[in-house]
This record gives C-alpha cells, sequence and structure tokens, in this order.
C-alpha cells in the first residue's frame, strides 16, 4: 500500500477537513495525492481558494500540495487509504455524541472496496472504532475486516495555535486489526512524521493513550482551580503561591482557568461514559469535570460581589469581557467557557460587552448568543480578562484606569497582569 501511494498509483481520503482534518491532508499531500471531503461546502470552497476557514493555517501551505477538496461522495471512491478526522462532541448532558462519527463510517462503507485502509484520528473512548464504527462499515460494504480490508487508528495530537508542536514534530501512536495493518499504517505515517511512530498493542490501546492525555491535563488544571478556591479564602494569591512550589525541580507546572475547547472539557467524558457502562462510576475524573466546569459561574460571582458592594445601582453595572475564544491566540470558540461566564452575568441584568481580536462575531452570536464590539468606548465597573491573547499583553495599569471606574475591578484568569495593577482593584484565580 505504501508503495503504491507513494508511486501515487492509489490516493489517500481524509474525511472531515476542521482543525485536524486540515493539517494532516495537506502534510500528506506533499508527498501523496489526497482527497480532502468535507460535507460544509462552503468550507470546501474556501479551502478550494488556499484559505483556511479555521484560520490556523497560511496561504502558502496549500501551494505545490497534491490535494482535490471535495464535499462529493463520488470522489471518495478512487481513494483506497481513509483517514477518518471528524469531531466527536458531548450533548447537553455530557454524554458522547457520535453522529458525525458513524456518518463518517456510513460514508466509508459506501465507498470502501477489497484492499482498503481505513483510520480513525478522532478521539474516542476505548472500543469505539471495532464496537460502533467497524460494524456500520462491515454493513454498508459486504466487506470483512481483516480479510477484505485493514483497520487502525491513530489519534490525533493536532494543538490549535501552536507553530512548534507540528504533525511532524510529534511522535505518532499507531494501531493496526492485526500485524499486517499495523505496520503499513506505521509505514504510511512514517512518510510525513519526522519525530518517530510508536506502535501500539492494539486498537484499543491507542484509543485509551489519547482519551488519557487529555484526563490527565484536565485533572491538573482541575486541582490547580481547586486550590484557587482554597487559596482565596485565605486571601493567598495562587499564582504567587505556585511562582514558589515552581522551585522545586519536580513540581508540575499547571495553573487555574477556564477550561474549554474540544479536547480537554470534552474528551474525559467519553472515558466516565464508558466507565459507566462498565458498572464503574468514576469518582477522580468526574470530580475533575466538576471543578473545572463549575469555573466560569465561580469567576462571575467574584465579579458580581464586587459590583454589589461598589455600585449603587447594580443593574445598570456594566462589565468588559476580554477574550472569548477557549485559549489564547487562536479562532477556536468550540466549547468556550467564556460563554458561562457571559451567561452567569447577564442573568443578573448586568450589560456585558465581549471583545477579542481573534473571534468572529457572527460565530459567537450564532453558537452563544452574543456578539463581539467592535470599540471600546465605555467605563466599565468590571474587566475581566478571561485569555490571555498576546495583544492583551502588552496593557498596564494606565490603560485600565483609563477604561473603568474608580472602584473599578480587574479580574485577570490568568494571572498576565500579577503585581502590575496599582489603581483599581485587582483580583485573580
Amino acid at each position: 500500500m505504501n508503495e503504491l501511494l507513494a508511486r501515487k498509483e492509489k490516493k489517500i481520503g481524509i474525511i472531515g477537513l476542521g482543525y485536524v482534518g486540515l493539517p494532516i491532508a495537506l502534510s500528506f499531500a506533499r508527498k501523496f495525492s489526497v482527497i480532502g471531503f468535507d460535507i460544509n461546502q462552503s468550507r470546501i470552497a474556501l479551502m478550494q481558494k488556499g484559505i483556511d476557514p479555521s484560520n490556523e493555517l497560511d496561504h502558502h501551505e496549500f501551494l505545490g500540495r497534491d490535494i482535490q477538496f471535495t464535499s462529493s461522495v463520488e470522489d471518495l471512491k478512487s481513494a483506497h487509504f481513509f483517514i477518518v478526522a471528524v469531531p466527536t462532541a458531548v450533548d447537553d448532558h455530557h454524554i458522547p455524541d457520535l453522529s458525525a462519527l458513524k456518518r463518517a463510517s456510513e460514508t466509508i462503507g459506501r465507498v470502501l472496496k477489497k484492499g482498503d485502509y481505513v483510520v480513525f484520528e478522532s478521539t474516542v473512548y476505548p472500543g469505539c472504532t471495532e464496537e460502533d464504527c467497524l460494524p456500520i462499515i462491515e454493513s454498508l460494504s459486504g466487506l470483512n475486516v481483516g480479510i477484505d480490508f485493514k483497520l487502525g487508528y491513530s489519534p490525533e495530537r493536532i494543538n490549535p495555535g501552536d507553530k512548534i508542536h507540528t504533525i511532524e514534530k510529534i511522535v505518532k501512536v499507531v494501531a493496526g486489526c492485526d500485524e499486517i495493518a499495523l505496520e503499513t499504517i506505521a509505514q504510511v505515517y512514517s512518510s510525513i512524521v519526522e519525530a518517530g511512530i510508536h506502535r501500539a498493542t492494539s486498537i484499543k490501546v491507542a484509543e485509551a493513550a489519547k482519551i488519557i492525555e487529555n484526563t490527565q491535563r484536565d485533572l491538573n488544571i482541575a486541582l490547580m482551580n481547586e486550590l484557587s478556591l482554597i487559596f482565596d479564602k485565605m486571601g493567598v494569591n495562587t499564582y504567587d503561591v505556585l511562582a514558589a512550589a515552581g522551585t522545586k525541580w519536580n513540581f508540575l507546572r499547571f495553573s487555574p482557568g477556564l477550561v474549554g475547547g474540544h479536547c480537554i472539557g470534552v474528551d474525559p467524558y467519553y472515558l466516565t461514559y464508558k466507565a459507566a457502562k462498565l458498572g464503574y462510576a468514576s469518582k477522580i475524573i468526574a470530580a475533575g469535570r466538576e471543578i473545572n466546569d463549575g469555573m466560569g459561574n465561580y469567576v462571575a460571582k467574584k465579579v458580581i460581589q464586587h459590583i454589589i458592594q461598589h455600585c449603587q445601582h447594580v443593574k445598570a453595572a456594566k462589565v468588559l469581557v476580554m477574550g472569548a475564544t477557549f485559549k489564547e491566540n487562536v479562532s477556536d470558540i468550540r466549547n468556550s467557557k467564556v460563554a458561562d461566564v457571559v451567561k452567569a452575568l447577564e442573568d443578573y441584568y448586568l450589560q456585558v460587552d465581549v471583545t477579542d481580536p481573534y473571534a468572529d462575531s457572527e460565530s459567537l452570536m450564532a453558537e452563544y448568543g452574543f456578539p463581539l464590539v467592535k470599540e471600546i468606548t465605555q467605563v466599565y465597573d468590571a474587566v475581566i480578562i478571561t485569555v490571555p491573547h498576546k495583544a492583551y499583553c502588552l496593557l498596564d495599569d494606565v490603560y485600565f484606569a483609563s477604561i473603568t471606574t474608580v472602584d473599578g475591578l480587574v479580574a485577570d484568569i490568568k494571572g498576565i497582569y500579577q503585581h502590575k495593577i496599582y489603581t483599581r482593584t485587582y483580583w485573580s484565580l
């Protein structure tokens, strides 16, 4: 398979061209012939013009690539090595939503041929690839795994906004339904991954490895958030404590904050869901999720307490939220916990303005029900800096004094203005 792909006698088909799929597709397209498939025709139209709808990749990264962008399933029939990179979300009750993954499996089932390979990259609970996706593929294709086609799993490790840890620079975990599949999949990925390949012993092991990467980070951040709740009651600044503790060589450097995005804030629920199906109720993981999911309301509560103490007319108070994306220096608003802060403030009938140099106002309105303000023209009773965008890191005490009342609060979630705010009340996690 690898030789046929290298000679471009066979093609790679990427299903799902979002934050994960598009970088993978363009990376493979440097050496192979690639078909990039997505059901969103407007996104396809942009990519055909060399534009990344997610604003992660520059135009030059599209140049010189052997790739066809399409929304036609018919075009996928000429591919022989399929990679699935569709989103895996949770619903309002934190139950895994596999609808996109199942639709992708149905698509593959309609175009799969004998000798083809199918590799899933979407983050799932252990067992999902073989228990939920495979039966769909076999049923619609009439083919049998291991005999007629090969199945594999290789967890994505895309980090939005990170220009250092790119696909080529991160060790790639791969797994296959048998030894032949494992070796072939490893060879294909090694063509573009410089950092090396790790061959997992099974598909379930590879799925589990991915899910615990994000669960581990979630729990470490949850610990920091809980510490910040405790230290706040003590009148101790969390970041001062972390700076002191961080002088020890083996202290793990995590910090408190809002935990959103499509990975850390979502993936642990896949693990707790599967555990519950097997009769085990998660304790530590579930507790971490509860703490992190509650931080938006906690931040809003601290701001509201300040406003009640210092504003005569609470309902007339104005709050500015700086930052709407789920992390710094990206346009990604998926599962942004900033929305929790805004909603909690609006529940108290406060006037809330939101600004962000990266986010799209229309997308925020459609997803969360609030737009961005084009300019900061008012004086606010509180300013909440939720995301440490690089443009915000240049601001100082003079700036915040100019946009806040004398009794105004500067709520600095990530502590980027530690010991730099003097003329206004300062608070951080």
